[in-house]
């Protein structure tokens, strides 16, 4: 008899190991351990994390074009602004949903940050935090790195505790920040005087322009940041990921974790050993944590059958890891698909708007305060938002 058998039996019953030694003595037959043949999901996982990843690479090379065309005063050959550039804004987004959430009316500035933002949310509802491991770039550069760590170490680093903690709670007090000055510091018409002001209509050019003529400073901190990623796994999205926050809180909302059966597990560890957010998988019937990701290492890496599975908290069934891929990446089509058919995808701001907004756009700062958000709403634009597009 192995020693998987063993712990497969004395974890059915409390009186299994007694029942073990006289099933021993009697020649009774043992229970055998069922090896899970599903095939990993990693592949696939990764094939979405490239194919997103020269999506938003593709969206780069067209918002550099129309950058190119601003500058050109509208002389060059004319290239289109790619709605999905306002993903990456994720402060303006986060006000435009407030400014919703207020008046029930979608900001025509950047209306398809919004769209990404709520399809994100929805996402995190229903798989938990599956957008960092599944759609997310950052997060693919994060995981390349830390595979590179382990490859340089030969073994994956953990900070300790007394270390982690602090750091982890980084995020939380970045997100604490932004909640606080948006939700609890502005009203409708702070919101509005932001986001109708020439600094937010041009806030993704300003962003453009922050990576093209990056600074010394900038840099160097980039630097640090991919540099402390290869020894420490994901050290940006567990530490500093403002974004990754409010995924983690709202994934406690998600109907489906990633469950143990303790009476078929064999007690391997493997689970947890492969897990990249160092979660005890091994340790618990029900993974809740704000850490866990839904990519599903521990659920390929189980050597037992129906041992670690996504069920639905609800139906109490399984979820085929096969289902789950599908639906993560459907939930993001899905919603964004609906703005672009319900025209709440492209913005209402106009070539001739962006042209003159592009002659004066290192005068345009951010606001620190009330006075500053009065000072942008009278710098309105001489072309009013919602014009026709050209």
């Amino acid at each position: 008899m192995n020693e998987s058998n063993h712990q497969v039996d004395k974890r059915q019953s409390p009186g299994s190991t007694a029942q073990l030694h006289s099933g021993a003595q009697t020649g009774m037959a043992k229970p055998k351990v069922v090896k899970n043949r599903q095939k990993p999901i990693q592949k696939w996982r990764l094939a979405v994390q490239i194919a997103f990843a020269l999506l938003c690479v593709w969206i780069g090379i067209e918002f550099h074009f129309f950058v190119k065309y601003l500058e050109s005063g509208g002389t060059a050959a004319y290239s289109e602004r790619p709605p999905g550039v306002e993903g990456f804004l994720p402060i303006s987004s986060l006000m435009s949903l407030y400014y919703f959430l207020l008046s029930g009316e979608i900001h025509p500035a950047h209306p398809a940050g919004l769209v990404i933002l709520v399809a994100i949310i929805a996402l995190s509802i229903v798989f938990g935090k599956a957008f960092c491991s599944w759609l997310c770039p950052v997060g693919l550069i994060s995981e390349a790195l830390g595979d590179l760590g382990e490859k340089i170490f030969r073994r994956r680093l953990k900070m300790p505790r007394w270390l982690d903690y602090p750091l982890r709670s980084l995020k939380y007090l970045l997100l604490a920040f932004f909640v606080y000055a948006i939700f609890f510091s502005m009203g409708r018409l702070a919101l509005q005087a932001f986001l109708d002001s020439p600094y937010n209509i041009v806030a993704d050019i300003k962003m453009y322009y922050f990576f093209a003529q990056i600074s010394q400073f900038a840099l160097i901190v980039i630097g640090i940041l991919v540099l402390l990623s290869i020894p420490f796994r994901g050290f940006w999205c567990r530490n500093l990921c403002p974004y990754g926050a409010l995924l983690g809180i709202t994934s406690f909302l998600s109907p489906h974790k990633i469950k143990r059966d303790p009476v078929s597990c064999i007690d391997c560890g493997k689970c947890a050993l492969k897990c990249p957010a160092f979660i005890k998988v091994d340790k618990v019937k029900t993974v809740w944590s704000d850490e866990c990701t839904s990519c599903m290492s521990c659920v390929d890496v189980c050597p037992v059958a129906d041992t670690l599975e996504v069920k639905s908290l609800i139906t109490r069934k399984p979820v085929h890891k096969r289902w789950t891929a599908i639906a993560t990446v459907g939930i993001f089509v899905a919603i964004t698909g609906l703005g672009m058919l319900t025209g709440y995808w492209q913005n209402r701001v106009t070539t001739e708007e962006y042209i003159h907004h592009q002659q004066y756009l290192e005068g345009y700062g951010h606001p620190t305060d009330a006075e500053g958000l009065g000072r942008m709403h009278e710098q309105s634009p001489q072309v009013p938002v919602g014009a026709p597009q050209r």
